[in-house]
């Protein structure tokens, strides 16, 4: 019993780190990005491929969600933000396109089969040893914590943090004060995108599979929505 309770916290702390990145995105940008939960499954896949090359769980830890902001810069810089005084059916329509594109991206190079990382003595010493289930999702928990702080303490206690509540309190007077909006727009999504550790955590105890994004942007919208668009703590109380 004890166990199945850490394994619900631990599946909810995975929903918090994708509902952080989508509440953050839609509390300043106004956007609601259906393309995050494609982003959780490039985060899974890079993690996986960080991996296989390095033999390293904790290398493919910190790679996975950095090739993820990157591809969130690109897909900020090169097509997003062409469309952001546009209807937002337009920026929904774009944002769904790189679901499909990208499902279809990760068919093509990696093919339809799932694919699971059999991490070993990932958190504690000795190659031979499996990686014990109770003390991973500990670390999930762990983990989770950590980015709630460290948002929490980006956005309330740095100047950024301070311009992007202004930018999301009133953005038109945000732009009279000098606020460049562009590049902090770009800022904002690639840290949405980059704190998409949930799929590189997701490798040891999730089947890696695409669309496997599809899934969890669904249970990530409704804790948005409990949670109040746009506010982290909701969100936060919200996967719960």
């Amino acid at each position: 019993m004890l166990f199945q309770g850490l394994v619900g916290l631990s599946e909810a702390m995975y929903l918090w780190l994708v509902a952080a990145g989508l509440s953050l995105i839609f509390g300043v940008m106004r956007v609601l990005n259906f393309a995050h939960g494609s982003l959780y499954m490039l985060g899974a896949y890079f993690a996986w491929v960080a991996f296989r090359i390095s033999g390293s769980f904790w290398v493919a830890l910190v790679v996975g969600p950095l090739l993820v902001a990157a591809a969130g810069w690109v897909l900020e810089f090169g097509f997003l933000r062409r469309v952001y005084s546009a209807p937002e059916a337009f920026q929904l329509l774009l944002t769904f396109a790189f679901v499909l594109i990208l499902d279809d991206a990760v068919k093509l190079a990696f093919g339809r089969c799932t694919s699971r990382l059999h991490a070993r003595g990932a958190l504690r010493g000795g190659a031979d040893r499996a990686l014990d289930p109770a003390t991973y999702h500990l670390f999930i928990l762990a983990v989770g914590g950590l980015v709630g702080l460290g948002l929490w303490f980006l956005l309330e206690k740095t100047s950024f943090g301070l311009i992007v509540r202004a930018t999301a309190a009133d953005r038109e007077m945000a732009r009279a004060l000098g606020v460049r909006s562009s590049r902090l727009f770009t800022g904002v999504f690639v840290l949405g995108a980059g704190s998409r550790a949930g799929g590189a955590l997701s490798m040891p105890v999730r089947a890696i599979s695409p669309g496997m994004g599809e899934f969890i942007i669904i249970e990530a919208f409704v804790v948005v929505v409990l949670g109040g668009l746009g506010s982290l703590r909701g969100a936060f109380l919200g996967r719960c």
